[in-house]
């Protein structure tokens, strides 16, 4: 089971659907699980998959940690890192890149 994130234009989460590993073989005509549900579920919306077990830069069952922190629901999605953060919570809090939080100073 892989999680998506759906995100705005902002590239802020809105939702996150659950699916199809990407290891399972997607649709005809689709490039991935990602392009089939963009197009077939949420309307052309950007999907990008995301990692349950993935929090603070570290994979909770011990393995390789992707895209940083599990994308929830208003979540911001880099797309230049390609990682998931949350929204910086205070104007002075500055984004550990190891980690992908926020720290006070």
């Amino acid at each position: 089971m892989a999680h998506y994130a759906v995100l705005d234009g902002s590239n802020i989460v809105t939702g996150v659907l659950t699916g199809k590993d990407e290891t399972e073989a997607h649709p005809e005509g689709y490039s991935s699980w990602e392009d089939y549900i963009s197009q077939k579920i949420v309307n052309g919306a950007k999907v990008v998959r995301t990692s349950y077990n993935t929090q603070n830069g570290v994979h909770l069952l011990g393995g390789t940690p992707f895209r940083g922190n599990f994308g929830g629901i208003g979540y911001i999605y880099d797309e230049s890192n390609d990682v998931f953060y949350e929204p910086q919570p205070f104007d002075d809090w500055v984004l550990n890149t190891t980690t992908w939080n926020w720290e006070a100073p």
